[in-house]
């Protein structure tokens, strides 16, 4: 069965179209609630809880995931804003069937969308979210009065997770003497992450703590650090660090203006990590930058790729039992630490590298030299088949010699938008964005004829 509402992170789309009324979450939640149900078997009631970021259209949406749930006899806990990785957590520690999240991450507020965590913190497989997909053809119907689920609310779940990210850095160090900016991209992370940095003792600035409904991401965060560069140089701080609206991604800024992005800061976790035992593996994206692979294996460490989608990096780093893998866009997973990407927890790791070495995290990074990347999303027609298109195919080659062996092309489908994402790497800039633009006017050709 094909996927027609489930992307590479969950259903996400614009408010007041499918999938994203009110009606259609209504349905998605009584589908979820008869899945998870019967996958539970006889093992009880079963209970969800539902969190969300700071979108206006996180009320609407939570209302009618919750009728959802109770029409099919499931309990709800409701948390309010909290970073994605918070309610995998908390799914976990509650020993919760699942956790559900109201976010479109990095989207503007004019989107929004939800993802699921099973009851042991992980994103749901394919399998599980093709069995909803599945459900959602049966239609909306109604457990009887007596076994409607019902809802409360949970009032501590803010502290209960900061009490975990602190959990994850060591006891024997503290952020004293550390000045840090904190852009919380007004979104889900606006009232935790900076109570963690300051209760493990650092002099925290936060930007990014205002939202409105409406701001979420815009002009801050991770998709944005030039508000945190700003700020970095006028706090004259250590550090900066940016996550996204959801909370699940970060991007760093050192005390000069310069940004890292989620290879670089992988990296520079590893080669701490590195630096004090052995390190079995990283697991990378398609996505991430040959020069960050290439400094793995002169370091000696093995490193794959998998798909976009740190569902799949998770996947992959399950498969090879390595703790160590993220993607470009800066997700970044700590097996031993949490069992998703989490922005204030891959922090942190930067932190205890900067702790424990005593070096600048530009010091960790070193002298690593980024191939050059050009990305353009080029705006895919529904149902439109790119790869069996023959322009494409025959610009994609003709891209390739430009690179002349030195880069490579890289292809996909977005599976949160509606764009193909047309990538080029290789040494030089010049040729790169050559090779990119050759395809992406070729899919412009394709796609309007």
């Amino acid at each position: 069965m094909n996927r027609r509402f489930f992307g590479t992170d969950g259903v996400r789309g614009t408010i007041g179209q499918i999938p994203m009324t009110p009606d259609f979450v209504l349905r998605l939640g009584y589908a979820a609630g008869r899945v998870l149900s019967t996958r539970a078997g006889s093992s009880g009631r079963q209970t969800v809880l539902i969190g969300k970021d700071t979108r206006v259209s996180g009320y609407m949406l939570e209302a009618a995931l919750e009728a959802g749930f109770s029409a099919a006899g499931v309990d709800v806990l409701l948390c309010g804003p909290l970073p994605t990785p918070g309610i995998a957590y908390l799914t976990r520690a509650l020993r919760l069937t699942a956790g559900v999240v109201i976010s479109a991450s990095h989207n503007p507020y004019q989107d929004n969308g939800i993802k699921f965590f099973s009851g042991n913190g992980f994103k749901l497989p394919d399998a599980v979210e093709l069995e909803m997909e599945r459900a959602l053809q049966s239609g909306l119907q109604c457990n009887e009065a007596s076994a409607l689920g019902r809802a409360r609310r949970v009032s501590d779940a803010t502290g209960r997770y900061v009490e975990f990210c602190k959990s994850t850095f060591p006891a024997n160090l503290n952020l004293k003497g550390l000045k840090i900016v904190v852009d919380c991209a007004h979104g889900a992370a606006y009232q935790a992450a900076p109570s963690v940095f300051h209760e493990l003792g650092a002099d925290v600035s936060a930007i990014g703590v205002a939202p409105d409904g409406l701001n979420i991401n815009a002009g801050f965060g991770a998709t944005a650090p030039a508000a945190l560069v700003q700020a970095v140089r006028d706090k004259e701080a250590d550090l900066g660090v940016a996550l996204d609206g959801d909370g699940d991604r970060l991007v760093i800024v050192d005390r000069s203006g310069r940004i890292y992005d989620g290879d670089q800061i992988l990296l520079g976790i590893v080669r701490q990590r590195a630096g004090v035992g052995p390190v079995s593996g990283v697991v990378g994206t398609v996505m991430t930058n040959l020069a960050v692979e290439h400094a793995f294996r002169d370091m000696g460490v093995p490193f794959v790729r998998a798909s976009v989608g740190d569902r799949y990096v998770v996947e992959m780093m399950q498969a090879r039992g390595w703790n160590f893998g993220g993607e470009s866009s800066g997700h970044i997973v700590c097996l031993e630490k949490h069992t998703t990407g989490d922005g204030i927890v891959s922090a942190l790791q930067v932190l205890e590298a900067v702790c424990r070495t005593g070096k600048a995290f530009s010091d960790l990074v070193g002298d690593l030299m980024m191939y050059p990347q050009v990305l353009v999303n080029v705006p895919l027609p529904a149902g439109f088949d790119w790869s069996s298109s023959e322009t494409i195919r025959l610009a994609r080659c003709e891209a390739e010699e430009v690179l002349s062996g030195t880069g490579r092309m890289l292809l996909r489908a977005s599976g949160t938008e509606p764009v193909l994402r047309v990538m080029a790497e290789g040494g030089e800039r010049r040729l790169v964005e050559q090779a990119a633009e050759i395809v992406a006017a070729a899919v412009h050709r394709a796609t309007s004829a």
